[in-house]
């Protein structure tokens, strides 16, 4: 033991550990550009492949799921396999998948990759995060976590968006598999030649068959519903209330039976023993809605409203890039030099996301990046501050039998989080761009003195530009029309920004509420 703590110990400093470390960052960096692929690129691949658009969604659908599964599965594996060879593996499943999905245009073959893709990225980001637990001392965790985070975390909300939409508007979607082919073959490289610097294996336990089944038909019907739902106008669709169903009671029989095994099942109940863990576990639904719900509703809202290019809209959000990383190395140094705790920088977490979405809820169509660029850059500050925080909070009490179990859970809570803000957010602004427009409509008739002006001037524009009067003054109404729409739209994305804001208002007090329970709990168990 003694010898192994040395030998750790001069590694921290040594290059084989920055190299180990650069590794796993990379490795995080290729699934956050397979995990946002779609998010610019949909029209330019849809084209490509010749697919509907509901087709088309079971790409994204095939690759969350997946996802998940991989994050509760990948600590069983850890199990088995060295940690150091599993995420190696993983980085190049990954890298493969991207590569043979460059030179295919058939949909199935497709999904079938982003499946992969999906189950190794979930995987190879436990295995990364458990490592860096493994290998290091408890003293310098601040400044890993806030390392993998960059990878993690701020790439697929801000760096990843920003490199796919000037793919996108200089070469073409492939090049954007292309770039994780590139950077899977360098992040394994990396971790290949470096010696594996984690203890021997434990005993594994059986794999728990029947529970893996039923989570996973459980987080299948959840990522459906939450990523469908809205499109098909939730409780309208019966396969949305038949999933809804079948995701509940798949998670209820998987949880009987995870109490059942008696700690031998898939899922490690010993991670709620501890209240830090239970008040991240938490928060990371809150934290994930934050993050993926903002990073959905900015560039959704610079493309269909400003009228932005891919690239502009990607590079909208790489400024709050920049000011993330900041205030997790802010973060970081706080609290492993200067002893500050985790829980220290929450409150000021929410509070600067708070004031972001509450200043971008006054954004019109005639806003620009200047305009936007106060508000999203406190918005990088603030998850920053938060999500560091959370990540060493969630797992500073975990041991080395239940820690990947931690990790794997945490990531499946956040991911959650960020499905459940962003369907809740889409359903918020259909439903609102509809009323909006019957509100606005209702208040335009054609007796009212501004309206007559303006169609008559429209009109009379029209006319000078050589349309004959019955087509300019049909055009006129048409403008009108469009201009009323557009107006309805912009509502729509302002109430979704303070839905964001007031997301914390409701639920701060929650859980400061849940944080004072816990410690309340703790004290009366530590006093018997």
């Amino acid at each position: 033991m003694t010898t192994h703590v040395a030998t750790t110990a001069s590694r921290e400093m040594s290059t084989a550990g920055a190299l180990l470390v650069i590794g796993i960052v990379l490795a995080a960096l290729t699934e956050a550009i397979a995990s946002t692929v779609l998010s610019l690129g949909r029209g330019d691949i849809i084209g490509d492949i010749h697919a509907t658009p509901d087709e088309f969604a079971w790409l994204d659908i095939g690759y969350t799921a997946f996802k998940l599964i991989g994050f509760l599965v990948a600590p069983s594996m850890l199990h088995r396999v060295r940690p150091l060879s599993l995420i190696a593996a993983a980085t190049l499943v990954m890298g493969l998948a991207c590569g043979l999905a460059v030179f295919t245009a058939r949909l199935d073959l497709l999904i079938a990759l982003r499946v992969t893709q999906g189950l190794a990225g979930g995987i190879l980001l436990v295995a990364g995060q458990a490592i860096l637990f493994f290998v290091y001392p408890k003293a310098h965790q601040p400044i890993l976590q806030a390392l993998f985070a960059m990878g993690a975390v701020v790439a697929p909300a801000t760096l990843a968006p920003a490199l796919q939409g000037w793919l996108l508007d200089t070469q073409s979607w492939t090049w954007i598999f292309y770039c994780n082919v590139i950077l899977s073959l360098a992040a394994a490289g990396l971790l290949l030649v470096v010696d594996d610097p984690t203890p021997a294996m434990t005993q594994p336990r059986p794999f728990d068959w029947v529970g893996f089944s039923l989570i996973s038909v459980s987080l299948f019907s959840f990522t459906y519903v939450l990523s469908q739902g809205s499109r098909w106008d939730w409780s309208e669709e019966p396969r949305i209330l038949w999933l809804c169903v079948a995701g509940v009671a798949s998670l209820l029989m998987f949880l009987g039976q995870q109490v059942l095994r008696k700690g031998n099942g898939l899922l490690d109940f010993t991670l709620f023993k501890s209240e830090d863990f239970s008040f991240a576990f938490i928060v990371s639904f809150v934290a994930g809605a934050a993050l993926f719900g903002s990073a959905f509703l900015i560039p959704s809202f610079a493309v269909s409203v400003l009228a932005f290019t891919p690239t502009d809209a990607g590079q909208l959000l790489l400024p709050s890039g920049a000011l993330f990383v900041g205030a997790l190395l802010l973060a970081a140094f706080l609290m492993q030099v200067r002893r500050v705790p985790p829980f220290a920088t929450v409150p000021f977490g929410i509070l600067l996301i708070m004031v972001a979405m509450w200043m971008l809820s006054g954004s019109t169509s005639e806003s620009g990046a200047d305009d936007m660029m106060t508000a999203i850059l406190l918005r990088g500050l603030g998850l920053g501050f938060l999500f560091l925080s959370i990540t060493l909070i969630a797992f500073s009490d975990l041991n080395r039998r239940n820690l990947a179990s931690g990790i794997g859970l945490f990531n499946t809570g956040r991911q959650l989080g960020g499905l459940i803000g962003v369907a809740g957010l889409q359903t918020l602004i259909d439903h609102n761009v509809v009323a909006n427009v019957a509100v606005l409509g209702a208040n335009i008739n054609g007796g009212g003195a501004a309206v007559i002006e303006r169609l008559t001037n429209t009109t009379a524009m029209l006319s000078a530009r050589g349309m004959d009067a019955v087509s300019a003054s049909r055009a006129a109404m048409a403008l009108l029309g469009r201009a009323v729409t557009s107006q309805s739209i912009v509502i729509a994305f302002d109430t979704a920004f303070y839905a964001v804001a007031l997301l914390f208002v409701f639920a701060a007090p929650v859980l400061v509420a849940i944080k004072i329970g816990f410690a309340r709990r703790a004290k009366a168990r530590h006093g018997k």
